[in-house]
């Protein structure tokens, strides 16, 4: 823990006690342990979000290296992989009324 030894600890501990008194201490100590818990929280949002991106990325790295592999019959390269997001938007046929299908 912070290369803080037992010793270190309570000589910390006995200043905030003279310090803060015995009065304040605990509402000091509360208010220190939430400040903590919502920086650990906002410390593992980021790693989440970064472990997302990361896979994202990755995944895009494999996509490209499997298209860079392949080749069509002619000779052409194959045209980039689209994505759910990048497809073409589906054109619906309408029928002689001229409602959709």
């Amino acid at each position: 823990m912070f290369g803080i030894g037992v010793p270190e600890l309570l000589v910390i501990l006995v200043v905030a006690l003279l310090v803060l008194g015995p009065k304040r201490l605990p509402e000091v100590a509360k208010a220190l342990g939430k400040a903590l818990g919502e920086f650990r929280k906002a410390t593992s949002d980021i790693s989440e979000e970064l472990t997302s991106a990361r896979s994202m990325l990755e995944e895009e790295v494999r996509m490209a290296e499997r298209q860079a592999r392949t080749i069509r019959p002619n000779g052409l390269p194959n045209p980039p992989p689209t994505t759910p997001e990048s497809s073409t938007p589906v054109v619906k046929k309408e029928t002689a009324e001229g409602e959709p299908k």
